[in-house]
């Protein structure tokens, strides 16, 4: 896990590197792979940014949050960050799941169909049969 912390216009404190430091590295246990991550805490006027993107495996995901104390902006940025890796794993797994569906189509389609002409055919000739038996009363 690689975490790099970058300040703009406001002065490096080692309480907010550890800080988010701390934070981000919760987030691992979400991911498969080991992370990368890139934050950027910056002061713009009063306000108080917090930037980050992360990279694991194939995945890039990236928020910002701006609040009056840079605690909560590291606070918020987190919860989204979280919130999008939950929703990436879901849809991850949908992908899964539909992956074995459409591998089943074509191959057991064919045979299904088949099944069913087999038993349609069956179904025929058991009404023809119960035709002449008829004819014959």
């Amino acid at each position: 896990m690689n975490i790099s912390i970058t300040f703009r216009h406001m002065d490096a404190s080692e309480a907010i590197k550890s800080y988010a430091r701390d934070k981000l590295a919760k987030l691992q246990k979400f991911l498969r792979k080991p992370m990368t991550a890139k934050v950027t805490l910056s002061l713009d006027k009063l306000r108080h940014v917090a930037e980050t993107r992360i990279s694991s495996g194939g995945e890039h995901l990236e928020a910002k949050e701006t609040s009056e104390d840079m605690y909560a902006s590291i606070d918020r940025v987190l919860d989204k960050l979280e919130r999008q890796i939950r929703g990436s794993k879901g849809a991850a797994r949908a992908k899964k799941r539909r992956g074995a569906d459409s591998l089943r189509t074509p191959a057991r389609a064919a045979l299904a169909n088949s099944e069913e002409n087999g038993a349609s055919a069956k179904r025929r000739t058991k009404k023809a049969a119960s035709r002449t038996n008829n004819k014959d009363r």
